[in-house]
Formats: structure tokens, C-alpha cells, sequence
């Protein structure tokens, strides 16, 4: 007999349905279209609002009218012939450092930056389709004072004279923003509050980290998430983690597990991967060992996993748990043997459940090995309290005045809904957000910010890890760098965000440093190279206090061991993500890399619970079903997902 496997990558070719082999050539086919349409690419980024030839006349200072060589040729630009420039990603919390090609002044290509310490050269899909949102036809031409267009002038004198006023009588004022990377932003910020005292700084992540923040703050003293090196760990255990994909830093976290995964004959040894999840996410079709589970059990896993730990630590067990989870005694038991190049990660943003990974993690010696507190990343920064608070307080009608920094909390946040209703009775709502979305239609002000690739800006992913962010094109439209914006509405004339970044890298690096002697040389290199790297501070020995039981009794009382009705479990798109690139179609058309669907939302179903609903992948039409949340219900497509629990 045979023990030669045969390995499938869809239930159609498993199944062999004559609609599959009649295109078993093709990877990607819609069966519903048998011949071409007749439309080309081009036509379609048309068709979404995209016209790059609209730039033309901003890669250079001055229009070009007829088909002659330059009479005065601008410095560096030769036609044919590519530039590249250092710069950084930064979209909230997620950073990437990049090299943006570039030809004839326009970019055209976004690479990694090699240089890098933190993301070392790598990028993702999110990151290389954002050279297409420069050219997006619906970024707004200029500011906008309700529907009308308006000068800067006006939008200034109108803005200062409502802040002034508000800020006289006591009025509260709010800037509301995703994570800010940008420590010369803060220090922006700083002085806005100080011009505006009543001013509070408001940060929020569309996908929240606060329960790992507030679990790290009562465990070990810092409200903050430190540093993970997957290349560190001889054995990983994720419960629902996504870290490949989407997880805090995926394209950090993909380079160093790689690095981890790969035998030669320096490297005989390869990570052991367990992964617990719901649905099948690209981190979990690496695994060496996967376990379907349900989000309600996620939870009592990571209560069991601590029991199973705590047992052979010699440690008392925990009054939550699950028994008979496949996988999990065998994962105790590797991590054990691995002590000091072990890692659990968790994504829950239940407090309860990231105390007692802590406390896994305390258990197998993680901290200063696998895990680094004293390296913390700011890449999630958002606190769920001061966001709820805030916007009751914008239906209380106790804010007056509210400046949202290049963000969508109508459109990305729960309460997104009462925020938008409530918008319409603050005196002073201004947006920075280069598009019309719906916080900034629902504003009175729009002050619209320059494009990352058209801007000046500093990050510092982590700590003591910086780089610069330049601009790769002249402004296309008649926006303007939101720091400027504030900058401006506190009183500041002749401001120009380029000369403040510099001026801020002049007194907190260059004066720290020996190796080179005049400013403009460091600052010229530190261009160049698009980082400064400080380097990690020695580990410090980390002393978990965190309370275990009340929470494993916080997890009893919200999780299930047993539940017999259908979860929801909601996760992000590999593609658009949070939705702030919802309007990129280069994101939209692109394949997700386990169900290869485009476009559209849709809910994933196992094999048997498709079966059980009479659902069939196997006749090339899209099915369709009502999926009811609460008292909300909504027709979404069906895709059957084999590895689903």
C-alpha cells in the first residue's frame, strides 16, 4: 500500500468539479465570466477615481505645456532614469521603513528599507499600494469651510477666532487622532495645548491593543507593549495571534520568524509553531500544529495553558480552564523544555487574558530572551477609555471644540455612529484627513494634510529605533502639512514643518553624538539612510505582580467551555486591513492568500456547518446569507473554508 500523500488547495479540486479542471490552468478565475470584457487595468483605476497622468504638472515646480527638453532642468530629475529616496510609512500605528522610486519627479514603486533595525527591509501589501491613495481622484483640492471651497486664510482666521473664544471661556477642545509615531507631531501637539490649555490629546487604534497595555501596566508597572523576537523562540504558542499578517507589527514579526523556519547548514535547528485560532489565517496555515477552536474557548485556553505551566513550576492552578483541547498538553510541553526560548502571544484585548499570558510567559523565562519590556514599541498607543469618554462627552455637548488629526472614528470606531450624529452641535469640528470620509463630511472645517509621499515627518516605532519621512513629489493639490496647521492656529508665523523636524533632530540627536562634527553632514546621512538607531538599553530584570486569579475569574465569567450556538469572530482583510485603504482598488482586487477572494465582505464557514446549511462551493455562483448580529441583520457571500472550526 501506498503512503504517498496527495495535497489539494481547494475543495473544488478536491472534489474534482468539472468546472475546476476545465480551468485547472488558470489560478485565478471568475467561472461566471467565460471571455475577456474587454477592459484593460487602466480602465478600471479609471472607473475608481484614479488618474495618475493628473500629477504630471506636480512633479515639477512649474507647468509643462509643450513636448520640449527642460529649459531649466530640474536638479536630480533625468527623464528615464529613476530617483530614490529614504522615507517612512506611517498610517496610525503601522510603520514600515521604505525607498520610494520615483521617475520624472512622480513616484511609482515602494521598496523596504534594508537599513532598518525594525522592519529590515521588508513591506506588505497595505504599505506598496499606498503609492496608488497619492493619486486618489477624490483627495480634496484644498481646505473647505462647510460644503464651500475657502482660502487658507479664511480657514486660519475662522479657526483661531473659535479657539481663541472657546479657549477664553473655558471651553473644552479635543484633538482626536489614531497612534502617533512622530515624536516631532507630539512635540507639535504639546504646543498647541499650551497655547489652548482646556486642550486634551485623544489616541485611538480601529484594532485595539488597550487590554495587553492595561494587563502589562498591572503586571509589571508600564502602561505600554514591549518588544517580541519570534527569531528567539525555539517553540511558539499563539492563541488567535495573526502575527504574520496582521498582529501588531506583522511585517517586523515576518522577518524575524523566517529567520527562525529556514535549515542549512549554519541553522539545524526550526522553531515548533502551535496555533490556536477560529478561522484559518495565514499565521496558522504555517503551523506545525493547528487546533480549531471557538472564540468563545479562547480565553479558557489561555487559563488551561497557565494550569499545565504552573503544574510543573510547582505553582498553584487556576479556577478557569478547558479539558481535551487537541494540542495543548503536547504545546505545555515543548514550551517547558524550552524555557528561555519560549513565547505565548495572545490577540485578545481582554485585560484578563493578557495578564495571564504574562504570567505564562513569566513561568518559562520569556522576559529578557523572547520578549523585551525594556524595548517597548509605540505602535499601539490608543486607549479605549479616553475614546468612549470622549465621544459621550461630544453628546453630552460638553466638548466645543474638536480637531480630528488624520482620522475616521465615524467610519472605524464602535460608537462611530453617536459621534457622527453629535458632530453637528459642536461651534468648532475641523478634519486634516486628505479625503472626504465620513468624519470629514460630517465636520465643519476641512483642512486637508498633505500626502505621506508629499510630507516631512520623524517616527520612532520603538524605542531609541527613528527614521525620517520625506517628501518624494511636490504637493499636488492645495493642501497643506496638518502640523503647519497647528502650528498656525497657535499663533506661529512664517512655519515651515521641514525646518521644525530638522530643528527638533538638531537638539535631541545631534548634540548627543561624537561621530560626525557639523549638523547638516548627520542630518544629510540620516536622510540618506532614512534611520537613527540608537540602539537597545540593557535588559533590567522584569517582576510580574500581576493578580492571575481574579483574573481567571474574570475569564470564567465571560467564556464558554461549552457553547452550541454559532460565533462571530471578526478579523482583518490581509488587503484593506482597518478600512483606511478601503478606496484603494490595487487592495481591493488583491487575492486573499487562504480563501483567494476579492472584493466585498464575506463570512467563512466550515465544511460541515456549510453542509448543514445546504451552502456548496461547487456551481460558480455566489450564495448568499443573512447574517444577524443582535438586532441587526445583513445579507453578506459564503465562502466555505476547509481548517475553520
Amino acid at each position: 500500500m501506498s503512503n504517498k500523500k496527495t495535497y489539494w488547495k481547494g475543495i473544488e479540486e478536491l472534489k474534482n468539479d468539472p468546472g475546476f479542471v476545465k480551468h485547472a490552468d488558470k489560478e485565478f478565475v471568475d467561472q461566471g465570466v467565460e471571455q475577456d470584457p474587454g477592459h484593460s487595468r487602466r480602465d478600471f483605476l479609471k472607473m475608481m477615481g484614479f488618474g495618475v497622468s493628473a500629477v504630471t504638472l506636480a512633479a515639477c515646480e512649474a507647468p509643462i505645456r509643450k513636448a520640449i527638453p527642460y529649459i531649466q532642468k530640474p536638479i536630480d530629475v533625468d527623464p528615464g532614469i529613476p530617483n530614490y529616496y529614504a522615507s517612512t510609512y506611517i498610517n496610525g500605528g503601522d510603520y514600515c521603513s521604505i525607498v520610494v522610486k520615483t521617475r520624472e519627479g512622480r513616484p511609482i514603486k515602494i521598496d523596504g528599507n534594508s537599513l532598518s533595525g525594525v522592519t529590515k527591509g521588508g513591506t506588505s501589501a497595505q504599505v506598496e499600494a499606498s503609492v496608488l491613495s497619492l493619486y486618489d481622484n477624490y483627495r480634496l483640492r484644498g481646505p473647505r469651510l462647510a460644503d464651500a471651497s475657502a482660502s487658507w486664510e479664511e480657514v486660519d482666521k475662522q479657526v483661531m477666532a473659535k479657539l481663541e473664544a472657546l479657549s477664553s471661556q473655558g471651553g473644552q477642545i479635543r484633538i482626536v487622532s489614531n497612534t502617533i509615531l512622530s515624536p516631532s507631531t507630539k512635540a507639535t501637539l504639546e504646543k498647541f495645548k499650551a497655547k489652548y490649555p482646556t486642550t486634551l490629546h485623544i489616541q485611538y487604534d480601529q484594532v485595539s491593543q488597550y487590554g495587553m497595555m492595561k494587563a502589562n501596566e498591572e503586571s509589571f508597572g508600564s502602561a505600554s507593549i514591549p518588544s517580541y523576537d519570534f527569531s528567539k523562540a525555539n517553540v511558539i504558542v499563539s492563541i488567535g495571534a495573526d502575527f504574520l499578517g496582521t498582529w501588531i507589527s506583522p511585517i517586523e514579526f515576518a522577518k524575524q520568524y523566517g529567520s527562525n523556519r529556514e535549515l542549512n547548514e549554519d541553522h539545524r535547528e526550526m522553531s515548533r509553531h502551535y496555533q490556536f485560532e477560529s478561522n484559518l489565517s495565514l499565521t496558522g496555515a504555517n503551523a506545525d500544529y493547528r487546533t480549531p477552536i471557538k472564540p468563545s474557548q479562547g480565553g479558557l485556553i489561555v487559563a488551561q495553558l497557565y494550569n499545565l505551566i504552573a503544574a510543573k513550576a510547582g505553582k498553584s492552578a487556576l479556577s478557569a480552564g478547558i479539558e481535551k483541547i487537541q494540542n495543548l498538553e503536547k504545546a505545555a510541553n515543548d514550551l517547558w523544555e524550552s524555557r528561555g526560548k519560549a513565547l505565548v502571544v495572545s490577540r485578545s484585548n481582554n485585560k484578563a487574558v493578557q495578564l495571564i499570558v504574562n504570567g505564562i510567559n513569566d513561568m518559562l523565562g520569556s522576559y529578557g530572551s523572547t520578549i523585551w519590556p525594556n524595548l517597548p514599541v509605540n505602535y499601539r498607543q490608543g486607549n479605549d477609555e479616553a475614546m468612549a469618554n470622549f465621544i459621550n462627552d461630544v453628546v453630552g455637548g460638553r466638548v466645543e471644540g474638536i480637531i480630528f488629526y488624520n482620522c475616521n472614528p465615524v467610519y472605524d470606531h464602535p460608537m462611530g455612529d453617536k459621534l457622527g450624529a453629535a458632530l453637528k452641535n459642536a461651534p468648532l469640528s475641523v478634519s486634516t484627513s486628505y479625503t472626504e470620509d465620513e468624519t470629514a463630511s460630517s465636520v465643519n472645517i476641512k483642512a486637508p494634510d498633505h500626502h505621506y509621499l508629499e510630507s516631512w515627518n520623524d517616527a520612532e516605532p520603538k524605542k531609541n529605533f527613528y527614521s525620517l519621512s520625506q517628501p518624494a513629489i511636490t504637493p499636488i493639490f492645495k493642501s497643506r502639512q496638518a502640523q503647519e496647521s497647528l502650528l498656525i492656529w497657535t499663533g506661529e508665523t512664517n512655519v515651515e514643518y521641514f525646518n521644525v523636524v530638522k530643528e527638533n533632530w538638531r537638539n535631541w540627536f545631534f548634540d548627543k553624538q561624537n561621530a560626525v562634527l557639523d549638523f547638516q553632514t548627520f542630518w544629510d546621512q540620516c536622510l540618506y539612510n532614512g534611520v537613527y538607531e540608537l540602539g537597545v538599553e540593557d535588559f533590567k530584570v522584569v517582576s510580574f505582580s500581576g493578580d492571575v486569579n481574579a483574573a481567571a475569574s474574570a475569564i470564567s465569567a465571560n467564556y464558554k467551555a461549552d457553547n452550541t450556538g454559532f460565533e462571530l469572530t471578526i478579523y482583518e482583510n490581509y488587503g484593506v486591513g482597518n478600512g483606511s485603504q478601503a478606496n484603494n482598488p490595487l487592495l481591493q482586487e488583491l487575492p486573499d492568500p487562504i480563501t483567494k477572494a476579492t472584493w466585498d465582505n464575506y463570512i467563512t464557514i466550515s465544511q460541515k456547518d456549510a453542509a448543514d446549511k445546504g451552502f456548496s462551493m461547487n456551481d460558480g455562483t455566489t450564495q448568499l446569507a443573512n447574517l444577524t448580529v443582535g438586532t441587526k441583520t445583513i445579507e453578506v457571500p459564503v465562502v466555505v473554508q476547509p481548517g475553520q472550526a
